[in-house]
């Protein structure tokens, strides 16, 4: 089931993220997120008016996804940028779709114009998930995202919502 996050869901959500900023090169970041973090953030997005939802069974967080501007300044205000993390018994279930539709209608609804993700070069699943929604990839920034002792390539993806 797709719900908004709360507070009651970042000790899920750490459970979910962590191991991935710990252990993959999905994401650049390499500082895991604590709790009271997670819950700050899950604030700030909601009070901004942006979604942060999370796919849980059972009461388990299994993923989560949220969006927040894609840079600052009110020329950017339609544009966002979004965040999708399944836990890996979780892919392949439809709940990764599942939460792009509820970010992408909570956006929409809101006038968001476009949805980009910025996705590790070395993530290919994630590089054909976003290709099968419909977003395109419009760039591809070499060499910025240091991790793992290697530079990595960073995709830019894009969809008009």
């Amino acid at each position: 089931m797709i719900v908004e996050a709360g507070a009651r869901h970042a000790s899920g959500i750490a459970a979910v993220w962590n191991p991935v900023i710990r252990d993959s090169a999905i994401t650049f970041n390499a500082e895991e997120k604590s709790e009271n973090e997670l819950v700050r953030l899950i604030v700030t997005r909601i009070d901004a008016g942006h979604g942060f939802f999370v796919a849980e069974e059972a009461g388990e967080v299994l993923g989560f996804a949220t969006y927040a501007q894609f840079r600052g300044g009110v020329g950017y205000a339609r544009a966002m940028e979004h965040t999708v993390i399944l836990a890996p018994e979780a892919r392949g279930k439809g709940l990764g779709r599942a939460l792009m539709a509820a970010v992408e209608d909570h956006a929409r609804a809101r006038g968001v114009h476009s949805m980009t993700g910025g996705i590790s070069g070395e993530n290919e699943a994630g590089i054909a998930f976003h290709a099968a929604l419909g977003y395109g990839e419009v760039a591809r920034v070499p060499q910025v995202g240091w991790k793992f002792d290697r530079w990595m390539d960073l995709v830019l993806m894009q969809k008009f919502l």
